[in-house]
């Protein structure tokens, strides 16, 4: 550690200070930090320790600059350090990572794809909050309380029930794996702009697997799947699936050519093309379309619990074929032979048999 990073620790105003001067100097003149002041400066904030208006001002000017490699995974080294993780009694474990700030233009089922995956013969966890800014979407965590699930579940107790072979998955809350980082939700919105919080909160992997513990995330701009392969890999993850999906989110298009990025171990992340038209269906909309593009926010989310309970109970329709589609194409990333169309038969079976909706009632 350097001797800067070291005095974070018995001068915190003074060293956010000599931070600030550095990264919040303008376009021309501002300065990159080091992974490990980066790593101290967040560990200030999610401490209490530094003064609010500096703390907003060091997420907008990483914001502003654009944020480093180095200060990404400083980043997530901090949050890493306040996050607690749990070993499940399940060999691996699939992290399904969807953005926390949620979803707007289409009926979200993310929410149901661990049970499918546990139903898959795949431990899996999915986690969240409950709302976050700026853009407020509806959320995994929303929906399930739709579904009258415990949200609030400890991380242990997310474990044990991800690692229990009648049940398989959970969701755990940030509230309860990095309380830390959920005390800034509010701090979020009034800074307005997305924070480097945003891009690496879904990668602290609350609950892993005895052996191997695999990210599945998703992206938007093409500049971000390497940024999360590398980060995937500082926080000690097996593999990671890195998919071009609906709004960020995990779920391909249902329409268009789907992409993706991934890596086993200390391979280089190479990259997917697949298509849905390699299945069963075709669909005119992206995502499982909304109802009413006018309903608010809280009946998106009583929809989307309604939908996905449908479709975990056979419905056909595009949620269902949201949920073959994401976890045949997450079967074939495990197993490394990339072939969707191998792994989509039994996915169907795991749904059309009842025993992923069984699964999700046992985790709810």
């Amino acid at each position: 550690m350097s001797d800067l990073a070291s005095a974070a620790q018995t001068e915190p105003q003074a060293f956010m200070r000599s931070v600030l001067q550095r990264i919040a100097t303008g376009p021309e003149y501002s300065k990159d930090l080091p992974q490990e002041e980066t790593r101290a400066a967040l560990n200030l904030i999610l401490d209490g320790q530094a003064d609010p208006v500096q703390a907003g001002i060091f997420f907008i000017a990483l914001r502003m600059k654009r944020e480093t490699l180095e200060e990404n995974t400083g980043s997530l080294e901090a949050l890493r350090d306040h996050t607690e993780s749990v070993v499940a009694d399940a060999a691996q474990v699939v992290d399904v990572a969807e953005p926390y700030d949620g979803f707007v233009r289409g009926l979200p089922v993310g929410a149901f794809l661990p049970a499918v995956l546990s139903a898959c013969g795949v431990p899996a966890v999915c986690h969240g909050a409950e709302a976050v800014g700026p853009k407020f979407g509806v959320t995994p965590r929303q929906i399930l309380r739709a579904c009258g699930a415990n949200v609030d579940r400890t991380t242990a107790e997310a474990a044990a029930r991800v690692g229990d072979a009648e049940c398989g998955w959970s969701y755990v809350d940030q509230s309860q794996f990095c309380p830390a980082l959920h005390q800034l939700l509010e701090f979020r919105t009034r800074i307005v702009k997305r924070p480097v919080l945003t891009t690496v909160e879904v990668l602290l992997a609350p609950v892993r697997g005895r052996d191997t513990t695999h990210l599945v995330t998703g992206y938007v701009h093409k500049p971000y799947p390497p940024v999360y392969a590398h980060l995937a890999r500082a926080a000690g993850f097996s593999s990671a699936l890195i998919v071009r999906g609906v709004e960020g989110g995990v779920f391909p298009s249902l329409k268009q050519a789907g992409k993706a990025f991934g890596f086993h171990g200390d391979e280089e992340e190479t990259e997917w093309d697949f298509h849905a038209d390699d299945l069963d269906f075709t669909h005119d909309s992206r995502a499982v379309p909304l109802p009413d593009a006018d309903l608010p926010g809280e009946r998106v989310a009583q929809a989307a619990a309604e939908t996905g309970l449908e479709a975990l109970a056979g419905q056909d329709g595009p949620a269902k074929d949201s949920l073959q589609y994401a976890a045949a194409m997450i079967l074939a990333h495990l197993d490394g032979s990339r072939d969707i169309r191998q792994h989509y038969p039994s996915v169907c079976e795991a749904i059309d048999s009842g025993r992923a909706r069984a699964r999700f009632e046992a985790g709810s």
